[in-house]
């Protein structure tokens, strides 16, 4: 038995069988990888003894001893299967298969696993924002990246039993819906490589010559397990190539009828037993990747409440939060110490610590943190010094009980709630209407407007920097959201005309007299930024549009789907490299709102936003975890 390290801890003893669609792969090499904490682009940690895997028998069994130890208990571990004979005539080198176990410390001598192209495909876009291929899986030494790979390794279980590789229909939690037949057409389209003599059968190369790194481009894939890494890298691209690899006689059922606009994995998360989820409007996420989402409106009693979520779309509180003066709340925003901050149509600004409770001033009448110059609050952002700075938007947003014209302050907030932008907040720099606040490296504050179609700035201490009409130009057209990059370049969402916008931080606008377009970008609504810059649109038309750094369509013509046309509202991206959008119309013909989880599809990012302004990651805006 091996000796273990400080911090190392013994293994367990693992069973299971591989599987290629319904056939035992003989002879297959399983291997046990440990994902590297050191550095990303690293390889996986090998974690069994010369030569380094166990071999499945006649029946596709395999047997680990507990003859191994883990890097830590916290260490998060997979099988990769690779080779074996599945009855299609000889052994197989490109069949490659993959099954995400969680912690190291979890394991236990009971676990039993099924390795097959469901486990693969589960476990492939779950990791997708750590993983280069399949031997690759690693992310930093920050505290953080750790819980974006744990969180990452939860998911799989969202979408297949461990046990039994098969594809789930919905989450354990009993409210979320799982894309099983999207999951099982990606197995049959992997199984219909790995049940072959080898590499350079017809399925294989089509497989492998379609599944490029880069989508249509870059390094074709070796085995199976890399393609599906690839794909989950690139669910825009050969779609209609690798959906012609499902054949009528393919292994997993329910599959789909028609090849899908893109291969994404969308899970859509309901409110959950008991809860009262109403129209969802904003989500933030926090440093344990839990999910925060406001509710502009509840229930016949409520005038809002704030719903928080595990990072697998657990419901964690059973109503929702609430209480005096969160009076439609809508912006959300988390600070370094984990309070969320709720921006409220009402007027007032709220604060409620990490376990969800009212840390504001309350009374029978209101309440809620007021601040001169806030008649109706909507964005909201945190800066480095943990101050709180909210744009009041008057009368002017969609859907707002209020009536007050358009307003014309910012204001802030210290974090125990004193005022600090005076008594009619701070004013000037063009600013008029602000829906959307965000704050740049520098600590200055930027704000679109939807009172006259422009751009404010401000620094840290509340002087306007744009000038009296802000900055103009660059195709703004009722810019909603907002989004400062490391440039810092600032990007603005225009709900209006189907565009975005792009300036300089010095308000020199990039985009052109009517903005970027086209790409499927509808009528967007939010704007995000993911741990390598790529910008992402959330529009009405139920669609995520994603562009990389350099502004080109990642997402296609017709952007990431779910499978549903209503609009997308809020939109944030987690430490796992999800991206989470909620949309408050209902769907399937309820009267609720959801959340769609895009498992996979971002790159990783340091959350909450504000961590991003701060030590170690203030030099760069933002950046992986």
């Amino acid at each position: 038995m091996t000796s273990t390290q400080p911090n190392q801890v013994q293994g367990t003893a693992l069973h299971g069988k591989v599987h290629g669609g319904r056939q035992p792969i003989v002879g297959a090499q399983v291997y046990l990888y440990a994902a590297d904490a050191t550095g990303y682009g690293k390889a996986s940690d090998s974690l069994l003894n010369s030569p380094g895997y166990v071999t499945t028998d006649s029946n596709g069994n395999f047997s680990i001893s507990s003859d191994y130890t883990c890097p830590s208990a916290n260490a998060q571990v997979y099988l990769y299967a690779l080779g074996g004979n599945s009855g299609g005539g000889a052994a197989n080198s490109a069949a490659g298969l993959l099954a995400g176990l969680g912690s190291c410390g979890s394991l236990s001598s009971t676990t039993y696993v099924i390795v097959n192209e469901v486990s693969t495909v589960a476990t492939a876009y779950s990791i997708a924002g750590f993983a280069t291929d399949a031997t690759h899986v690693s992310s930093s030494s920050t505290a953080l990246a750790a819980t974006g790979v744990a969180n990452a390794f939860a998911t799989v279980a969202n979408l297949e039993t461990l046990g039994t590789g098969t594809a789930l229909a919905t989450t354990p939690a009993g409210n979320g819906m799982v894309p099983q037949s999207e999951i099982n057409t990606l197995a049959n389209i992997l199984a219909a490589c790995v049940n072959t003599d080898g590499p350079s059968s017809a399925p294989c190369t089509t497989l492998l010559s379609n599944a490029l790194s880069a989508g249509t481009t870059g390094t074709a894939p070796t085995d199976t397990a890399t393609a599906a890494i690839y794909i989950a890298h690139n669910p825009i691209a050969e779609v209609a190539n690798l959906f012609a690899l499902q054949t009528a006689n393919s292994p997993f059922m329910p599959d789909l009828s028609a090849a899908p606009n893109d291969f994404t994995i969308a899970m859509i998360i309901n409110g959950g037993a008991g809860s009262e989820f109403g129209f969802p409007e904003y989500v933030a996420v926090d440093a344990s990747g839990n999910i925060w989402v406001t509710n502009g409106q509840a229930y016949c009693c409520i005038n809002g409440i704030v719903n928080e979520y595990s990072n697998t779309g657990v419901l964690l509180n059973s109503i929702g939060y609430y209480g005096f003066g969160m009076t439609y709340p809508m912006g959300i925003a988390i600070d370094a110490t984990g309070n969320a901050w709720t921006a409220n149509l009402g007027g007032t600004i709220s604060k409620l610590s990490p376990a969800g409770a009212i840390l504001n001033p309350t009374s029978l009448s209101g309440s809620g943190y007021t601040a001169g110059g806030l008649s109706s609050g909507f964005g909201i952002a945190i800066d480095a010094s943990g101050n709180v700075w909210a744009g009041d938007a008057g009368g002017g947003q969609v859907n707002s009980p209020y009536d007050n014209g358009h307003g014309t302050a910012l204001v802030e907030l210290s974090s125990s709630g004193a005022v600090l932008s005076g008594a009619s907040g701070f004013t000037g720099g063009g600013i008029n209407g602000p829906l959307g606040v965000a704050i740049d490296v520098a600590g200055h504050v930027w704000t679109a407007n939807s009172g006259t179609w422009t751009v404010s700035e401000f620094s840290s201490t509340g002087s306007p920097i744009s000038p009296s009409g802000g900055y103009t130009g660059g195709g703004l057209n009722d810019p909603y959201g907002i989004a400062v990059d490391n440039g810092p370049l600032i990007w603005t969402a225009n709900e209006n005309n189907s565009s975005w916008s792009l300036f300089s931080d010095t308000g020199t606008a990039y985009s052109g007299s009517s903005g970027y377009s086209g790409d499927g970008v509808t009528n967007p609504f939010t704007v995000a930024l993911d741990g390598s810059t790529a910008i992402w649109f959330a529009s009405s038309n139920g669609t995520l549009e994603e562009f990389d750094a350099a502004g080109d369509i990642v997402s296609g013509p017709k952007g990431f789907t779910d499978g549903y046309t209503n609009g997308f509202v809020g939109m944030a991206i987690d430490g796992s490299g999800n991206v989470w959008a909620v949309r408050h119309n209902g769907i399937n013909g309820t009267s609720y709102g959801s959340i769609s989880e895009f498992v996979g599809a971002g790159t990783p990012l340091v959350t909450p936003i504000v961590a991003n302004l701060m030590a170690p990651y203030g030099a760069q805006a933002i950046n992986e975890p």
